[in-house]
């Protein structure tokens, strides 16, 4: 990685750098062979980017100001508008995790995370999800998100590196998913 990486909270004049990367990466525009470094599934509109920018939870590295990675954090009120968020919520009172009561108040849906496939590989998911931890525990002590089970590098990154704890598994529309849960108040070990 190099010294000229830096992790910012986004801002509105960041949006159409966080749509060009998503669009890189958006499942639907992948080929078979590209989905097998990992994707992103929901697809944002500027409206929606707007609303959480304005709610300072979305996380960027620029290198050189051009955007290279992305965290989205939100409210599952902010997710609820689609039913997916709204299937995998509905599952908390089943779901157990460290001494927390999981509810939609104390934690809040982590990603999707993207990095541009130039840097992956290369440690930046570690200072930004660091990055995006410091920011997000000043609101909520527990974070939980899901990843499609056909997404081995997603689901290895989070686990190897991040260490986050697979709690659970869905189905929804056809596609089967691991429920993931993290502790906001763990750093991130620098010697991952």
């Amino acid at each position: 990685m190099t010294d000229s990486i830096q992790f910012e909270t986004a801002k509105i004049i960041d949006i159409n750098g966080v749509l060009a990367l998503q669009e890189l990466n958006l499942v639907a525009n992948l080929s078979e062979e590209e989905k097998a470094s990992g994707f992103v599934t929901t697809p944002f509109t500027t409206q929606q980017l707007t609303e959480v920018i304005q709610k300072e939870e979305l996380f960027i590295a620029k290198d050189n100001n051009k955007i290279i990675a992305y965290i989205f954090a939100g409210s599952w009120d902010f997710f609820k508008q689609w039913p997916i968020f709204n299937y995998m919520s509905s599952l908390f009172p089943e779901l157990t995790f460290l001494d927390f009561e999981i509810t939609t108040t104390n934690s809040f849906q982590y990603g999707p995370i993207c990095i541009h496939k130039e840097y992956r590989g290369k440690g930046l998911i570690t200072p930004l999800f660091e990055f995006m931890r410091k920011h997000m525990l000043q609101k909520y002590p527990l974070s939980l998100t899901f990843i499609n089970k056909i997404n081995i590098p997603s689901t290895k990154a989070h686990t190897e590196k991040l260490k986050w704890t697979i709690i659970g598994d869905f189905k929804f529309n056809n596609n089967e998913y691991f429920i993931l849960a993290y502790d906001m108040n763990q750093s991130v070990s620098k010697t991952i």
